[in-house]
Formats: structure tokens, sequence, C-alpha cells
């Protein structure tokens, strides 16, 4: 339930990120994937309507931004590679 991150994916990825209402979605897909084994749902069209968006991040960085920051968690990441060494 982090915006600062999920905006943050919004931003490098220069996509939508949408977080589910239900924080929990693992165990609901294994539910749903239970439910429709044993026939408690009809199809997948039934359980897309019971999806819940809690909120919606919209990119707001430019693509030059974007890719700059994008190099600089790269450098980030190769950085702390072997940091218990």
């Amino acid at each position: 339930r982090n915006n600062l991150l999920l905006q943050f994916q919004a931003d490098l990825l220069g996509v939508p990120v949408v977080r589910a209402a239900v924080t929990e979605t693992t165990a609901l897909g294994a539910a749903y994937l239970a439910g429709l084994a044993a026939g408690v749902y009809r199809g997948r069209d039934e359980l897309a309507a019971r999806w819940k968006a809690d909120r919606r991040f919209e990119p707001r960085m430019s693509r030059d931004e974007a890719l700059a920051r994008r190099a600089q968690w790269s450098r980030a990441v190769e950085r702390a590679r072997g940091w218990e060494q």
C-alpha cells in the first residue's frame, strides 16, 4: 500500500499502475481458481467483474527523466551486489 513506490513504478515504466482493493491478491487468486474448479463461478468474466481497484497511478514523469532514473537505479543495484561480502 506504498503510494510512493507505486507512483515510482508508474513513472519509470511509463504506464498506469493499478492497486487492487484487496491486498492479499495471491490468496484471492487461489480462492478464485478453486472456485472455478469447483463450479462456484461460471467463468473468468464473472471473476473479472468482482475485481475492484483501490487506486490508479498515472505516469507523471517525462520519458527522458524516467530513462535517467532507471539508469540511476541500475547503477545503485550494481553497487549493492555483493554488499554482504
